[in-house]
């Protein structure tokens, strides 16, 4: 299993064949590869799950939405330790 992080193609960028994007992740724009997609016609505006750099599915809204709940839910954890606290000490 691994983890994929949804975002959303902003540019397709020119040379590499085509299999180079700028995505929006978070309001984080990064390159992401395109190569593992079964079609390289990514369009601005359509989502992608990302593992590793890698586009590696093309999702919809409600699929993106679901992605960034979960991932959302995975973060909040457990209240914060008190400052100067060693967790398990």
């Amino acid at each position: 299993m691994c983890l994929g992080i949804p975002g959303r193609v902003v540019e397709v960028l020119d040379g590499n064949a085509g299999m180079l994007a700028r995505v929006d992740v978070l309001g984080a724009v990064r390159p992401v590869n395109l190569g593992m997609l079964e079609d390289l016609a990514v369009e601005p505006g359509e989502w992608v799950l990302i593992h590793m750099g890698f586009a590696v599915e093309r999702i919809d809204d409600e699929q993106a939405a679901r992605a960034m709940s979960g991932l959302e839910l995975m973060g909040r954890g457990g209240e914060p330790e008190p400052e100067g606290v060693v967790p398990g000490a």
